[in-house]
């Protein structure tokens, strides 16, 4: 099953740095958050990547081209013009494909223009700027038994985000946008879809989280995977300190690898 993750948006709320690189990239430690992400998806067997690219992708590009020196010893033999690499590093089992999907295209948007590399299979999808220890493997299966087109990995965390409306028997019936009420559920990413998801998302100009996902909802076609351990976005520079500060002291929750 390939792991969709969306890496397109300019990430203005966290400008401190995203003016120079884009979100994913923004590191935790010596990594970009993006790493992080994708070995947490790796620790459950899932390796073949899609990344959706817009702003600055660029630079996702040259990461991942450059992927092997960042752990190796490296010789360069100039007068020969060779090179020699030497790493002790464990190579990661990974394939990357890394699609451009617009530099101004909505989420629904990126996910449908990267249709040809899902092809009528189901997949999984996630933002490239939140981190969790969801636990991958009980989500697929989660989401295999229930039948409808979508899951949604719904959390708790503390205010100022939208939420969900949960039915009983975890039916997904609504998104609500910021109430006043803490004790809510919110959507924290780490979807599974099914590949008709695609057909509810019309082009460039849709949010996956808005007509798509509420369609899904009033269709009841979309549960919900209650995840009560660590999740956490970054989405300023606030977040990205408490990140950081958790993986220096040895304490990041989402580091299950």
């Amino acid at each position: 099953m390939k792991v969709v993750i969306l890496c397109g948006g300019h990430g203005t709320r966290i400008s401190e740095e995203s003016h120079l690189k884009p979100k994913p990239m923004i590191g935790i430690g010596e990594r970009p958050i993006l790493w992080h992400i994708m070995k947490t998806y790796s620790h459950y067997g899932f390796n073949d990547f899609v990344l959706c690219l817009g702003y600055k992708g660029y630079i996702i590009k040259e990461y991942f081209s450059n992927y092997f020196l960042y752990g190796s010893d490296v010789t360069f033999d100039l007068a020969n013009n060779t090179m020699e690499t030497d790493s002790s590093e464990a190579v990661e089992p990974w394939r990357v494909t890394l699609a451009n999907t617009g530099l101004n295209t909505m989420t629904g948007g990126r996910i449908k223009r990267i249709q040809k590399y899902i092809g009528n299979e189901p997949f999984m999808l996630t933002y490239g700027d939140g981190v969790s220890n969801v636990n991958i493997q009980k989500l697929v299966d989660y989401h295999k038994s229930h039948g409808k087109l979508a899951t949604v990995t719904a959390v708790q965390p503390s205010g100022k985000f939208g939420v969900l409306g949960i039915h009983e028997d975890s039916t997904v019936l609504e998104f609500v946008e910021k109430p006043k009420t803490q004790d809510v559920w919110i959507n924290g990413g780490f979807f599974v879809l099914e590949p008709e998801v695609l057909e509810y998302i019309e082009g460039d100009s849709i949010a996956f989280e808005g007509e798509p996902l509420n369609r899904l909802a009033e269709e009841g076609q979309i549960a919900a995977y209650k995840h009560t351990g660590f999740w956490q976005c970054m989405d300023t520079q606030r977040d990205k300190f408490i990140l950081e500060d958790l993986w220096n002291r040895g304490k990041a929750p989402w580091a299950i690898w």
